[in-house]
């Protein structure tokens, strides 16, 4: 859940944390169901404009190939998603499967199939079961509507191995005064490494907004939310987040004044940027088997990619994971994985300190270790170890670029998990 802290000083007059997830925004419709490791949810948003970002996996999903192809002019009036069955590695198939849900879509909301998308999440290579799909559609086409509930329901109907269903939504007051609305749900436990992962992300706004200006937004808020986060480090081939404006509010995010080069209303994006971002822990926290949540944060990088790539590196440490999970505040690991990152670093200037809560503990500063056997260091980061969340901080005290990446720990139960589910 979005809290205050979430929110940059600057916003936080301009940013309110309300009910209805994607339901938030007037006049979007949805459902959720499922019948055992099946689910379907429908996303009725009609005469909308849309930009989406997909996964850079080589092997791509039918129903990912469906929908770029789909959103290309920038219009959608509705979403059909399944988990359960990823459609994917089903060669012709595959797409005659995604061709046959969105004429079911069609027929039923009287909606051009060219503004239907598709989205699927489940066991990779294996046909879809039509039938059970088929049924679930009917189903969930009778229940439709706009409510907390419903947001919910569609949120629970994409699960896999989650175990929390996840959505949220605010309120943003752009510049002019004039309020907006952005919600959304989201899937992902599993799979989850950059570029996204097995994460499917439907996020609406009532703003006003063409296709170039929501692409715009969605990449700024993506850069720095699904694609820091990191589960396990496997990239999911069904990756796709749609973002969609309806225009009920009658406002536009233009601004008649540019600021830092973009015509996009500030108050807008970094309300968008914190959905993201909550979006995204809340993924993290939910990771297959986890019992511990992780931020990095790396300050004082020598460039933006510098600092992304270091804090990556950091999460996705399957040594530092493990160290989480046992509850040992392991420095070397860290410091390891920050040197073999590919950032520039002087292991003589690093600083390393841990922090859960309002604890926070210095591990290493500038180059020098303070958590040694016997220390007050050593006792007191011990015991934020055994905190739920755990944020690692890093600053390498050569340059202005911050990064935080996502993540959680790794567990005896994410091995048996996976073993146990097919993939």
């Amino acid at each position: 859940m979005i809290t205050r802290k979430d929110i940059h000083k600057d916003f936080t007059d301009k940013i309110k944390v309300i009910d209805g997830g994607i339901c938030a925004v007037s006049k979007v419709k949805v459902a959720g169901v499922r019948d055992g490791k099946y689910g379907v949810s429908i996303i009725v948003c009609k005469n909308s404009d849309v930009a989406g970002v997909f996964t850079s996996n080589k092997v791509i999903a039918a129903p990912v190939e469906y929908t770029k192809n789909t959103i290309e002019d920038g219009k959608l009036s509705a979403i059909i998603a399944n988990s359960g069955n990823a459609n994917c590695f089903t060669g012709d198939q595959g797409v005659f499967d995604c061709e046959a849900t969105v004429e079911i879509i069609s027929k039923i909301f009287e909606i051009p199939k060219t503004e239907i998308a598709t989205a699927s999440t489940g066991v990779i290579g294996r046909k879809m079961p039509m039938d059970i799909i088929t049924r679930l559609i009917n189903q969930a086409s009778e229940v439709l509507e706009n409510s907390n509930n419903a947001s919910i329901n569609a949120a629970k109907a994409i699960m896999t191995t989650d175990t929390v269903y996840k959505h949220a939504s605010i309120e943003v007051t752009l510049g002019n005064n004039q309020k907006v609305k952005i919600g959304g749900i989201c899937k992902g436990t599993g799979m989850i490494a950059p570029n996204m992962g097995t994460m499917l992300c439907f996020i609406a706004t009532d703003a006003i907004a063409d296709q170039k200006i929501l692409k715009e937004s969605l990449k700024k808020a993506v850069d720095d939310s699904f694609n820091m986060v990191i589960v396990d480090g496997d990239e999911s081939t069904n990756d796709t987040v749609l973002f969609f404006a309806n225009g009920e509010s009658k406002n536009s995010i233009l601004v008649n004044n540019k600021i830092n080069g973009s015509d996009i209303d500030r108050n807008f994006q970094e309300g968008l940027n914190v959905l993201c971002k909550d979006l995204a822990k809340q993924m993290a926290q939910d990771g297959e088997g986890a019992t511990k949540f992780i931020e990095v944060e790396v300050r004082g990088a020598k460039s933006k990619s510098d600092a992304q790539i270091a804090s990556k590196s950091v999460v996705k440490s399957p040594l530092v994971k493990s160290a989480v999970f046992g509850g040992d505040p392991n420095w070397g690991r860290i410091v390891a994985a920050v040197g073999y990152s590919g950032a520039y670093m002087d292991p003589d200037d690093i600083t390393i300190a841990i922090s859960s809560n309002d604890n926070l503990v210095d591990l290493v500063l500038d180059g020098e270790i303070l958590a040694f056997e016997g220390t007050a260091n050593l006792e007191n980061a011990e015991l934020i170890m055994k905190e739920k969340s755990i944020k690692i901080i890093i600053d390498l005290k050569n340059g202005k670029y911050n990064a935080i990446a996502y993540g959680c720990d790794l567990t005896y139960d994410y091995v048996k998990i996976n073993a146990e589910y097919t993939t």
